[in-house]
């Protein structure tokens, strides 16, 4: 039998009423939501389910995905849902976290809010990030190392799909060569600054000062960390790993194929979206592959798993 893994997403998935069929109709779930508005002083849940603006700016989405991944998470062990490893994309990988049970909630969560203020204010203007549709990793990073400027790989999500990280000018010079070079498409991401590019690396010297407070445990199970695409089974690395992924490249497709090769073929996406579903489909279409998004979506699923 085959072993599961559980993933999370990361930015850019969020929407206004995530979770909250989970909040209405779980103690567990709201219990989260409180949990996080106690560490942070922030209406999580009013951030989550109504309209306003703050969803879609850095420092406000960490911690409202964050805890919609937790919070759904927490439901999911509560009905008997296990995992043999996780991992998660970006931000997502703190959800991996709370799955692994490294460190303590509380600090997960006033962490993630100190993680998402130091990105956005480590570079507020002239960052930009693209998705380049149609060419490998290697093509792309060639031709980023061929501009002049700050331009990189930020994530390696899929085949076919790299998003590139840096100053615009050099994102611009870079998209313009990569469509030379034989790209389907170049599309420029809606996001708040050059996520994943060593222009935030400020931002991962200030998460590692943040992050000497904090205590770290062993993983319950073990996860896959973005920057090197490789189980974490001790402590000891957790926290080095955690400010680096910050400027660092996020290798999900080599972190899918770890676990695949590992003897995982059932992957459950906990979360809004199914952004980690589509991409698992072009990795591997031969493994299952869920979402857990609403409560409907965790019913059908424990439906599943009784027959």
């Amino acid at each position: 039998m085959g072993k599961t893994a559980f993933l999370f997403p990361g930015q850019g998935a969020q929407y206004c009423g995530m979770g909250k069929d989970f909040y209405e109709s779980c103690r567990t779930a709201r219990q989260v939501f409180e949990l996080a508005q106690k560490a942070t002083g922030l209406d999580v849940a009013a951030l989550c389910f109504t309209e306003n603006e703050r969803l879609n700016i850095t420092e406000y989405t960490q911690i409202a995905m964050l805890t919609t991944e937790v919070a759904i998470l927490r439901v999911l062990q509560e009905k008997g849902v296990k995992a043999d490893c996780c991992a998660g994309l970006s931000l997502g990988e703190y959800g991996a976290l709370a799955a692994a049970q490294v460190m303590e909630l509380t600090d997960l969560f006033r962490l993630i809010r100190s993680r998402g203020i130091f990105m956005q204010e480590a570079y507020p203007v002239g960052g930009a990030m693209t998705a380049v549709l149609g060419l490998d990793a290697d093509t792309v990073r060639g031709v980023c190392d061929s501009v002049e400027g700050t331009v990189s790989i930020a994530n390696d999500n899929c085949p076919g799909q790299i998003v590139i990280t840096g100053q615009e000018q050099a994102v611009r010079e870079a998209s313009e060569r990569l469509t030379k070079a034989g790209a389907r498409r170049c599309v420029p991401l809606k996001v708040s600054g050059p996520f994943h590019s060593a222009l935030l690396a400020d931002a991962g010297r200030k998460l590692a000062a943040e992050l000497e407070n904090v205590e770290v445990k062993d993983p319950v199970i073990p996860y896959v960390c973005n920057v090197e695409a490789a189980f974490v089974t001790e402590s000891s690395r957790i926290k080095e790993l955690l400010a680096k992924q910050v400027s660092g490249t996020v290798r999900w497709r080599e972190s899918v194929e770890l676990m695949i090769a590992d003897g995982v073929d059932t992957f459950l996406e906990i979360g809004p979206g199914k952004t980690l579903t589509g991409f698992l489909r072009k990795i591997n279409p031969g493994v299952t592959a869920k979402n857990v998004e609403t409560m409907e979506d965790l019913d059908r699923l424990l439906d599943l798993q009784q027959k």
